[in-house]
């Protein structure tokens, strides 16, 4: 061996594997369901509990390692460090980013629409549909109170376009949005559907309805989600990327 010639880090290396080998278990818990692993409900526990843990050891091991070689002059391997340092605060992102932008409380609702008198009703989905813990009988008075504190932007759509036009666009707008449509009515105006979030899979429930008015139309949507107390405004990001590609 030549005297003075720097070498590869073995220690860096290792830091490394384990850190992708670590970031790779973490998308496994995200997109396990996906991959028919497990349940939603499963990968999301997983995920909630584990994620931090997983993030704190690679991130310590990131930053051991880059103090040994910082003492290890001749080792060459600061890069791979860096590389698993900073896939270390990729898992932790999203501790990270509550930390750093300002945090928003949900209310503990997993049912909204655009109309909380009179919201629309399922006919082809039941309360006995797969892996649903959650009727989808409306709460009343109570869940619009808190829906209408927290989102108060949700309200039906007033369009010009007849009810025949209205309806074969929202049913474009839900297909683009990837529901899977069940129970699709021209004749009355009306179709339901099964949503699923981007990570874990969780499945909500969806109903359009349009009604005929004497301008034109007007649209209500409900979305719904089968399992959980609350959904992290899930259902109302849902209904409102609907109003904006309707309205486009």
């Amino acid at each position: 061996m030549i005297i003075g010639k720097k070498r590869p880090s073995k220690f860096a290396s290792l830091v490394l594997g384990i850190s992708m080998l670590a970031g790779l278990v973490v998308l496994v818990m995200l997109f396990g369901a996906s991959m028919g692993l497990w349940e939603p409900i499963d990968g999301f526990r997983y995920y909630r509990g584990w994620y931090q843990n997983i993030g704190y050891t690679v991130c310590g091991l990131s930053v051991i390692c880059l103090i040994y070689l910082m003492a290890k002059k001749k080792l060459i391997g600061k890069k791979k460090a860096v590389l698993s340092l900073l896939i270390g605060l990729a898992i932790l992102w999203p501790m990270v980013s509550s930390l750093v932008t300002e945090s928003v409380s949900y209310p503990p609702i997993h049912d909204i629409t655009t109309d909380t008198v009179n919201p629309p009703q399922f006919i082809t989905l039941t309360d006995d549909r797969p892996g649903a813990a959650n009727t989808l009988v409306y709460g009343g008075p109570e869940i619009a109170a808190q829906q209408i504190e927290a989102f108060p932007d949700i309200k039906p759509i007033m369009s010009t376009l007849s009810a025949d036009e209205a309806y074969a666009k929202a049913l474009a707008v839900g297909e683009a949005m990837g529901w899977e449509i069940i129970g699709a009515d021209p004749a009355t105006h009306r179709f339901e559907g099964t949503a699923r979030t981007p990570y874990f899979k969780f499945v909500d429930d969806t109903v359009v309805v349009v009604s005929e008015m004497p301008t034109g139309s007007r649209i209500d949507v409900r979305s719904v989600s089968r399992i959980g107390r609350g959904d992290i405004g899930v259902n109302a990001l849902r209904i409102r990327e609907f109003i904006k590609l309707f309205n486009e």
